[in-house]
C-alpha cells in the first residue's frame, strides 16, 4: 500500500542480472554463443555496479566455464541452470560460509576505519547483538581525535544498557586509556570488551602508526575494518591499506541499504582475503547483521532471502499476535485496528524496503522502497478515529470524515484514499483467486500460503 520507487542494496546489478538471464530462458539449450552473449552482459553489469575489474573477469570466466561443461537436467531449463551456477559462484566470491568470531577468553575486539565510515554506531551495534547472544560486552572509547566520539560512544551504550569506560577529555595517551578500558572490563566481568578507535578523513601514518601500537598492546582476537558500501571500490582501497599496516581479521561493511550497487560487497573478499563479517542496514542499534553470502546472493539475483526474514521475525514478533492476526485475515475480518497491529509489528523488523528485498520476486517487480512520511500520515488518521470507526470502517460517513482529517492535521481526501485502500484490501481477501494470483506475481506460489 505504501510502495514508491526508492533505492535498496543491489538494485541496479538485480535488474540487470534479471535482463540477461531473461534472454537466456527463452532458449533450448545451452551452446557457447548464447552463454557468451549473456555473460557479455553480466560482465558490464559488474562494472557497472563497481565491482573490481579483475574480480569481475574472473568470476565470469569461472561461470562461462562451469555452465558450458554442465549437463543441463531435463527438469530445468538452460537459464535456470545458468541461474544456479552464478548463484553458487556469487556464494564463493562473497565468503562461502558466513565467518564468526573468535571469542575465545580473552575476547578482545578492536574497531578500525576512516572517520563517516559508522565505526562508534557499529561499535555500539556489535555490543547489543552480542548482548543478545548471552555475552556481557564492556565498550571501551579509544578515539581521542574526533571531539564527540567519546560522548557519542557513551550515549549509545546507555540506550543498549551496556557499560562504557569513557576517559577525560583531556586525555591524549591512547595506550594508558586502553589499559584503563581493560581494568574497567576486568571489573564489570566482561566476556568481550569492544575498543572504539581513532580514525582520520584520509588514511594517514599517525593513524596507522597508533593504531599498530594499540594492537601490539592488546593482542586483540579480532580486528574489525568498519567500511563504507557506498564508497565502491574506495571501500576497497581502504581495506587494502590498513591490511597492509594491521593484521585485520574481517570487514564490516555499513550502509548498504544505500548501496544500489554492492561493488564493495562483491569485491571485498577476493581482493583482501578477508571475510565480511557483519552488515549494517540502517541508522538503528539493532540493524547490524551476521553477513551471509548464500543468502546475500540469494537476494542479488532475485530469489529474496526468508530465512532472514523468518529470524527477524521470529527475534521480534510476538507468535500469539501473530496467529490471532492471521486468523483475523483469514476469515478478511481486517479493520484499522489490524492495520495499525501490522504496521508496529512491521516496524519492529527494520527498514520496510530491506523487508521487501527478503521476500522472493520483489525485485522484478522494480525497485521498491517505503514512504515512511506517508505511512506516519496514515498512522496519524487512523489514530484520529474512534475504536468504533477503526474498527467499522463502513460508519465513516461525511462529516466524520472532515473531523479525522482535521484532528490527523491532513485531508479529507488522504481519508478517503486510506478508506479505499482498506476497503480494497478486504475485498481481496474474500476473493481466493485474486490471493493466489498476487502471491503468484511475489513469487510464492500461493498454496504454501494458505490461500
Amino acid at each position: 500500500m505504501w510502495l514508491f520507487v526508492g533505492v535498496i542494496m543491489f538494485t541496479q546489478l538485480s535488474n540487470q542480472l534479471e535482463s540477461a538471464f531473461k534472454k537466456l530462458r527463452g532458449h533450448g539449450r545451452i551452446t557457447e554463443s548464447n552463454v557468451t552473449d549473456a555473460m557479455r552482459e553480466v560482465r558490464l553489469a559488474l562494472l557497472e555496479a563497481d565491482v573490481d575489474f579483475k574480480v569481475a573477469k574472473d568470476f565470469i570466466a569461472s561461470v562461462k566455464e562451469k555452465a558450458l561443461g554442465a549437463e543441463v537436467l531435463t527438469s530445468v531449463t538452460p537459464g535456470q541452470q545458468i541461474v544456479k551456477i552464478f548463484h553458487d559462484e556469487l556464494t564463493r566470491v562473497l565468503g562461502g560460509e558466513a565467518a564468526s568470531l573468535d571469542l575465545q577468553p580473552p575476547a578482545r575486539v578492536v574497531m578500525a576505519g576512516l572517520n563517516g565510515a559508522g565505526k562508534t554506531t557499529t561499535s555500539a551495534k556489535l555490543a547489543q547483538l552480542l548482548k543478545k547472544e548471552g555475552r556481557r560486552p564492556v565498550l571501551v572509547a579509544c578515539d581521542l581525535v574526533r571531539p564527540a566520539a567519546i560522548d557519542q560512544l557513551v550515549t549509545l551504550a546507555k540506550q543498549i544498557d551496556v557499560p562504557v569506560y569513557a576517559p577525560s577529555k583531556e586525555e591524549k595517551d591512547v595506550l594508558k586509556v586502553a589499559n584503563a578500558g581493560l581494568r574497567f572490563a576486568a571489573e564489570h566481568q566482561a566476556t568481550v570488551t569492544i575498543f572504539d578507535t581513532a580514525g582520520r578523513q584520509d588514511l594517514d601514518r599517525g593513524m596507522i602508526g597508533e593504531l599498530g601500537k594499540l594492537c601490539e598492546m592488546l593482542q586483540p582476537k579480532e580486528v574489525l575494518l568498519v567500511a563504507d558500501s557506498a564508497t565502491g571500490q574506495q571501500a576497497v582501497n581502504v581495506a587494502k591499506t590498513f591490511q597492509e599496516a594491521v593484521k585485520l581479521t574481517g570487514i564490516v561493511l555499513t550502509r548498504v541499504d544505500g548501496d544500489a550497487r554492492g561493488g564493495a560487497a562483491l569485491s571485498m573478499r577476493t581482493v583482501t582475503g578477508l571475510p565480511v563479517k557483519y552488515i549494517g542496514e540502517g541508522e538503528k542499534l539493532n540493524q547490524l547483521s551476521v553477513f551471509h553470502p548464500q543468502r546475500m546472493a540469494g537476494r542479488i539475483l532475485g530469489m529474496g532471502d526468508v530465512v532472514s526474514l523468518v529470524e527477524a521475525a521470529a527475534e521480534n514478533i510476538d507468535a500469539d499476535e501473530a496467529k490471532r492476526m492471521e486468523d483475523r485475515l483469514k476469515r478478511a475480518e481486517f479493520d484499522f485496528n489490524d492495520l495499525l497491529a501490522q504496521m508496529k509489528m512491521l516496524r519492529k523488523l527494520g527498514p520496510l524496503e530491506n523487508l521487501l528485498g527478503m521476500l522472493p520476486g520483489m525485485s522484478k517487480l522494480g525497485p521498491l522502497s517505503v514512504d515512511e512520511k506517508q505511512m506516519r500520515r496514515s498512522e496519524a488518521i487512523m489514530l484520529s478515529m474512534t475504536p468504533k470507526e477503526r474498527c467499522r470502517p463502513e460508519i465513516i460517513n461525511g462529516s466524520r470524515r472532515k473531523r479525522i482529517a482535521k484532528g490527523s492535521g491532513t485531508s479529507v481526501t488522504a481519508v478517503n484514499q486510506l478508506l479505499r485502500q482498506v476497503s480494497e484490501m478486504r475485498k481481496l481477501m474474500r476473493s481466493k483467486g485474486k490471493m493466489r494470483q498476487l502471491m503468484k506475481q511475489m513469487g510464492g506460489g500461493g498454496n504454501k500460503f494458505g490461500f
